[in-house]
């Protein structure tokens, strides 16, 4: 029988794949893991709350399609997540809050590493339940194929706790001094980390310590995968003050090669793993739209231009209006696939945020053949 979930990497031939849907979108609550903000307002403006417009539903669902139809023109299989109400509040014995957000981004909740399928813990209160419009499609993978492992981590407090208070209102100084520590605005306390902040090397993991992802859920992923013979790396990337998922800040495109953030360098000594296993790092060009131009509830940068989604080592999908990108992916021997996407920005990210790859082609390989990893139970 042929392997239902199997995927290794970030670039390998795509065969099948979720892509996430607007319906029903509410707009992200204000809680202590997030304060949205309105893009060029007057200071003081308050976010808006509830059920997002139809027509910005509407915009986002039609270039969702528009992706839909062109990965299905390269003969991948394409799955939707079932419907859910994000307009139902979330209440725990812990926490409240007033709606859940959406359903655009399966990246950010669930991940695959070869044949197994891993929900994320998020960080997020009104993220808490944003397994849920994915797990029929994870019993079917579960009920199809014997091979296919399934495993849920575990959910956190999400109490006031869990929380650094006042993370918010720091003034930019003592934010500054914090990533020097990478303290941000979740605690060390509980295992917390989104699937987003994780990039698949075959063997190796790479996962970004983050406002989404603390040194108690990268302890969690290595204590989880090093028995599997997999090895887990943390990365950083200090200049990046409100560092929130790796698919922005470095962007592996095939075996040797990433597409990093000029922006956001890697800290320093970091980058010796990836030089002494000849990988080379190639800056993103600048994006065609600034912060300030970016769409007004959108709380991503710019660099969602860097979120590119690979069908396979050579074909690369990428937002239309960036050009700049297309030329430079053509000179790297990428074929190019633009496609509009901005109004999918609104919802937190980009094409690769916007989908979920169950399987590619491949083994797992090992791209990392000179590296110096000590196990945690050889530590």
């Amino acid at each position: 029988m042929a392997a239902q979930v199997n995927s290794w990497n970030e670039w390998d031939r795509l065969e099948e794949i979720v892509v996430g849907s607007a319906d029903d979108a509410c707009y992200e609550p204000t809680e202590p893991g997030n304060h949205p903000h309105i893009r060029n307002a007057a200071p003081g403006t308050a976010f808006p709350t509830g059920r997002k417009p139809q027509e910005a539903i509407d915009a986002a669902n039609a270039e969702l399609a528009g992706l839909v139809a062109l990965l299905e023109s390269q003969g991948v299989r394409v799955r939707r997540p079932e419907p859910h109400d994000y307009s139902k509040p979330v209440r725990t014995p812990e926490f409240s809050v007033d709606n859940q957000y959406c359903g655009v981004c399966p990246r950010d909740v669930m991940i695959t590493i070869g044949s197994e399928i891993i929900e994320a813990t998020m960080s997020r209160r009104g993220r808490f339940f944003e397994y849920e419009p994915y797990r029929k499609l994870v019993y079917e993978y579960w009920n199809a194929d014997p091979a296919v492992r399934w495993t849920t981590a575990p959910k956190p407090s999400m109490t006031d706790e869990m929380y650094r208070e006042g993370f918010w209102d720091w003034p930019l100084e003592k934010r500054h001094a914090e990533m020097h520590s990478f303290e941000f605005c979740i605690t060390q306390d509980e295992v917390i980390f989104d699937a987003a902040d994780m990039s698949r090397f075959g063997r190796d993991i790479m996962v970004q310590e983050s406002m989404t992802t603390n040194r108690q859920g990268i302890q969690w992923l290595k204590r989880h995968l090093e028995p599997q013979g997999l090895r887990v790396h943390p990365l950083h990337f200090p200049l990046d003050y409100f560092p929130s998922h790796i698919d922005c800040t470095f962007v592996p495109l095939r075996p040797g090669l990433v597409l990093t953030n000029p922006d956001r360098p890697l800290s320093d000594g970091e980058e010796k793993l990836f030089l002494t296993n000849d990988w080379e790092l190639v800056e993103a060009p600048e994006p065609t739209t600034g912060n300030d131009e970016m769409p007004t509830y959108c709380q991503s940068s710019k660099w969602l231009s860097m979120n590119v989604l690979s069908i396979s080592p050579t074909k690369v999908i990428a937002e239309e209006r960036e050009k700049p990108l297309h030329d430079m992916l053509d000179k790297l021997g990428f074929e190019v696939f633009p496609i509009p996407f901005r109004n999918v920005f609104e919802y937190g990210g980009s094409l690769h945020c916007a989908t979920w790859d169950v399987r590619r082609t491949g083994d797992r390989e090992d791209y990392f053949p000179n590296v110096d990893y000590q196990p945690l139970a050889e530590g």
